[in-house]
């Protein structure tokens, strides 16, 4: 049938399963929302205030969900505000498309109004970014747009299309997407058995877990391995909720303000297991002195992991599950009751703790998963508050923990708050952010109010950049350049004009009424958790220096 380009893009959409997307109109893609505006009990899209914030949300909808996000924004600013969400999902391994439009044919290279190469500027940070300039390509670079994206190592991916495409008519055949099948062609016999040799050996075994077993639905695969084997087990920020917070082998986060436990424990195993994990700086400390007495054996999908921070001893890649899939049937189940009575012992002498009688983020934090019963998605934005909330609130399932871990933006919070509850619209959402990251994004609240998506928003409020203040005070001689926020602003006042109930918390004792409150609204709330501003986050162990090195306030 013959369809307009928009058309065409509508349809596909359809075709993928689309049901939500998140955006900004403007001159260059008004046809297609035009097109959408035919569809919209198919399709639901969600305005937001900023081109950032929607695509925030898509991120946020395709890291609750395992669904692809999709997010659309007009040529020019429109595009360019899309960047960093876009690098956020490419750091984090997010499955995203962006549509962008771009001026007519005939119009690009001329420095047009509002034209600017979108696909080039976001090429370092998309699996793959191209320009649609002939209304036959259309259909067919859709679809191999949603293949890239969902295949292997997600990621995100951009379609700038210009107007004239989007105009043209073309005749449209539907297609049913096929199946993206795990990566399995790279798993080898041999690298298989060479782990399992060194899992046999091993007296000492650690299973590190990352946002590849999410990515991967290897989480009940991980959980068996650990018991299998009874190997105590830690994870990276990304990876939270792929093995339960609750279970007795949990040592919790490894890393910069990971637990003592599990930096102890990488310290002195003679096996780590490292499971979709990309050995970030903030989890390895200084790699020449990471695991140093261990074999290390990593799996992961994309090749171009291995050895690219840590050198290990052997490795297998493909798809987590796949693989361990394949090892768990071959694995001898063994026993190691001496290493997990010194684990449990590092446990009862080096628990995580805080020590203030006054309210504070960890005190909030455990109190929200006490009164959420653990079943809330949590977001976070970026600083003090990410750590307290990866922390301090006990993650059992994959896709409730949703962070920017590999770019650490700021602002990223309440827009994939508002994602995560448009696709899982029965599930309490919750961001947790700082007062500096909620300036940045606290223009979305209109968003969530407008559109009938029922967020809570805590905002731990101490009048300062938290974390960078929290480094001035332990590295830099106390001297805080720029890092003051007390200007007396108001977030109670500023959520009520904006349609939300706004709740402001000072002391413990109002603490359980407000959350209870805010979980019983029927529309988004900010919560103003008023906290001291030389709170910090322990423990912590210095930048390059080794994670065993962690100190906490008792070492101060």
């Amino acid at each position: 049938m013959m369809l307009t380009g928009s058309e065409i893009i509508v349809e596909c959409l359809k075709e993928q399963g689309v049901d939500t997307v998140f955006g900004y109109p403007g001159g260059t893609i008004l046809n297609v929302y035009d097109a959408l505006y035919a569809h919209q009990d198919e399709i639901h899209h969600i305005l937001t205030s900023h081109e950032q914030g929607a695509a925030h949300a898509a991120d946020g909808y395709a890291r609750a969900t395992g669904r692809c996000g999709v997010v659309l924004a007009t040529s020019g600013p429109g595009a360019t505000n899309l960047v960093t969400g876009i690098a956020t999902a490419y750091m984090d391994s997010v499955p995203l498309v962006a549509f962008t439009c771009n001026v007519g044919v005939s119009l690009l290279g001329k420095d047009s109004f509002q034209e600017v190469d979108i696909a080039g500027i976001t090429m370092p940070v998309t699996k793959y970014s191209a320009i649609v300039k002939d209304v036959k390509q259309l259909a067919p670079m859709i679809r191999k747009a949603f293949r890239i994206a969902k295949s292997g190592r997600p990621g995100p991916v951009l379609l700038d299309i210009t107007k004239d495409v989007t105009a043209a008519s073309y005749d449209y055949t539907p297609e049913f997407p096929l199946p993206v099948p795990p990566l399995t062609e790279k798993i080898r016999k041999k690298d298989i058995d060479e782990a399992i040799r060194l899992i046999h050996e091993a007296k000492r075994p650690v299973i590190f877990v990352g946002g590849g077993a999410i990515a991967s639905g290897a989480s009940e695969e991980v959980r068996a391995l650990a018991h299998k084997i009874d190997a105590p087990v830690c994870d990276t920020l990304m990876g939270k909720g792929a093995f339960p917070g609750t279970d007795p082998l949990y040592m919790g986060m490894l890393g910069m303000h990971g637990t003592k436990i599990a930096n102890k424990a990488l310290a002195e195993c003679d096996l780590l297991i490292a499971c979709g994990v990309r050995f970030s700086d903030r989890d390895t400390g200084k790699t020449s002195a990471f695991a140093e007495q261990a074999k290390i054996i990593h799996l992961d999908i994309d090749a171009a992991e291995i050895n690219k921070n840590v050198i290990c001893d052997t490795s297998v890649v493909g798809d987590l599950r796949e693989v361990l899939k394949r090892i768990l049937p071959v694995l001898e189940e063994t026993k190691h009751e001496e290493w997990r009575a010194r684990i449990e012992e590092y446990k009862a002498i080096h628990p995580l703790k805080y020590e203030y009688p006054r309210l504070t983020g960890p005190y909030m934090i455990q109190e929200l998963y006490r009164l959420t019963n653990g079943d809330a998605i949590i977001t976070t934005d970026v600083g003090q508050h990410q750590m307290w909330a990866a922390q301090y609130y006990t993650y059992t399932s994959p896709r409730t923990f949703l962070s920017s871990g590999g770019l650490g933006t700021m602002g990223f919070g309440f827009g994939a708050a508002m994602g995560a509850k448009a696709g899982c619209p029965d599930k309490t959402v919750v961001n947790i952010a700082g007062d500096g990251c909620f300036r940045m994004n606290m223009n979305e609240v209109i968003s969530a109010v407008r559109n009938g998506i029922k967020v809570i928003e805590i905002v731990m409020d101490n009048g300062v950049l938290g974390m960078v203040r929290q480094w001035q005070n332990l590295f830099y001689g106390k001297r805080f350049s720029n890092t003051i926020l007390d200007d007396g602003i108001d977030f109670v006042k500023i959520a009520e004009g904006m349609g939300a109930l706004g709740i402001r918390v000072t002391k413990k004792e109002e603490v359980e009424d407000a959350i209870l409150r805010a979980l019983a609204s029927d529309r988004p709330v900010v919560i103003d958790c008023k906290i001291d501003k030389d709170d910090m986050v322990f423990p912590m162990a210095p930048a390059g220096k080794p994670i065993e090195t962690a100190f906490d306030q008792d070492d101060l």
